[in-house]
């Protein structure tokens, strides 16, 4: 008698110590609802006159930079600019200027993340999508570029105008054959720029995938 008691005080104890529906096998439970998956990075596709490619962007590492480029994209900027610099073994640049080498109007400038995302570790790698911009670090607007090779001399060594390199913002992370394609056409000089392509490389659209 005194034995199951004993044992129902022991249940009783037990089950105070744990409200119910937890204990320790439920830990893991309510910790896994609550997680949620983290969201998609905005993926962006471009179709051009050599074929398409998408870019994948990081708003977590460079936010600034990200939000300005959709901006252009949802506003249809990119749609009738054309890459218009093109260095083999180099990069190519577009997305600010007409087939008549006209600049589009642009938003104001925005601030050069290049020394978030280096420290980061996305840099100006094969692939990768950066801002142009001119000497000033803080003066790219449209303009983009696509890195065709490893270019460190492009990445942030110091937060002077010499030294802070260009922002990398994204990849590529499908059609790098296109991108490719447009680095081998042949170049010239057009409107007293050098390393234009002899045949308009348009871009016809620009597309946000995920909204």
């Amino acid at each position: 008698m005194r034995r199951r008691a004993l044992l129902a005080s022991i249940l009783l104890a037990a089950t105070a110590a744990f409200p119910q529906g937890a204990g320790p096998a439920s830990e893991a439970g309510p910790k896994a609802a609550s997680a949620r998956p983290a969201e998609p990075k905005p993926r962006v596709k471009f179709v051009t006159s050599y074929g398409t490619f998408v870019v994948e962007l990081e708003p977590g590492l460079a936010p600034k930079t990200v939000a300005n480029f959709l901006a252009y994209v949802k506003a249809g900027h990119y749609a009738g600019t054309i890459f218009h610099r093109v260095v083999a073994g180099f990069m190519i640049q577009g997305g600010g200027l007409t087939e008549a080498m006209v600049e589009k109007p642009t938003l104001p400038p925005v601030r050069n993340e290049a020394d978030l995302t280096a420290r980061a570790g996305l840099k100006n790698d094969k692939g990768t999508l950066a801002m142009a911009r001119v000497s000033e670090p803080h003066s790219a607007t449209a303009q983009f570029y696509i890195n065709t090779v490893d270019n460190a001399s492009l990445d942030h060594q110091a937060p002077t105008d010499e030294g802070y390199g260009y922002c990398a913002f994204g990849r590529v992370v499908s059609g790098m054959e296109t991108v490719e394609a447009i680095e081998k056409v042949r170049t010239g000089w057009k409107r007293g720029q050098p390393n234009v392509p002899e045949y308009a490389v348009r871009i016809k659209s620009a597309e946000l995938l995920n909204p």
